[in-house]
């Protein structure tokens, strides 16, 4: 699929990750694309920044009445870019209760599954179109102290192959993003380095592009692959010690 041209929409296209797909998008020559956003006015500025060809567009994903009206408002879209994310930052059994464990399900698993039910007809009526799902190298393996995070998107990726299978007759690709540590609010607790949220869009679009299934975005996820191929019980055991770990911080 060629970038050029093409309709895009981007959930939680106000911060991070997504609004670096909005802008890189745009720089690539994309026609126009829709900013989702819970709060549309908090992607007010990429309006401003691009007008005409960038429109804040009101969607929860998690709000089936939200994810409608935009299937309706964007006909115009072949291109979807499920970016929408949350990470409470509590481990499972540490937890009050379930409620985060389910929040984290609805945004990462259900909120992508509406939106991937809902432009499937859009996406097949513009041509067939390209999906890309933005996971996280932790589905593809526990990391115990990202709580729910980690196993709402390991479902996620198993989604990814089922839309796929199904959306293959209308020519629909269907990519899986696997993301590792970016400098992001979501990350801000995260030491280290961590790569630039528009290289991953950048990654992403050659993932468009080259129409790649699942694709490494960065050094880390690249590097936990690997680690996963080679000893794959000892990345298990190294995630584990992890939870209980002292925090070492450097510098100032």
């Amino acid at each position: 699929m060629d970038i050029k041209g093409c309709v895009g929409l981007v959930t939680g296209g106000n911060r991070g990750i997504g609004e670096a797909f909005v802008r890189v998008l745009l720089e690539s020559g994309a026609q126009k694309v829709y900013a989702g956003s819970r709060d549309p006015g908090a992607a007010a500025h990429l309006e401003r920044e691009y007008p005409g060809r960038c429109f804040a567009l009101e969607l929860d994903v998690t709000d089936p009445a939200e994810v409608e009206a935009a299937a309706k408002r964007c006909g115009d879209v072949n291109l979807l870019i499920n970016n929408a994310g949350l990470f409470a930052n509590r481990t499972l059994l540490g937890a009050p209760d379930l409620s985060i464990a389910r929040q984290e399900m609805e945004v990462n698993y259900f909120g992508t599954l509406a939106m991937c039910r809902a432009f499937a007809p859009v996406l097949g009526r513009n041509g067939g179109g390209a999906i890309v799902n933005v996971l996280s190298a932790a589905a593809l393996i526990s990391i115990p102290n990202m709580g729910g995070y980690g196993p709402s998107k390991a479902a996620t990726r198993s989604l990814t192959g089922a839309v796929c299978a199904e959306l293959s007759p209308q020519g629909t690709q269907v990519s899986a993003l696997i993301v590792g540590s970016v400098d992001t609010r979501m990350a801000a607790h995260v030491e280290g380095g961590k790569e630039k949220p528009e290289d991953i869009a950048r990654a992403g679009l050659r993932a468009v592009t080259r129409n790649i299934d699942e694709m490494d975005t960065d050094r880390m996820a690249v590097e936990v692959r690997a680690a996963l191929n080679l000893d794959p019980k000892g990345l298990e055991k190294r995630m584990a010690r992890m939870l209980h770990a002292p925090v070492i911080r450097t510098g100032r």
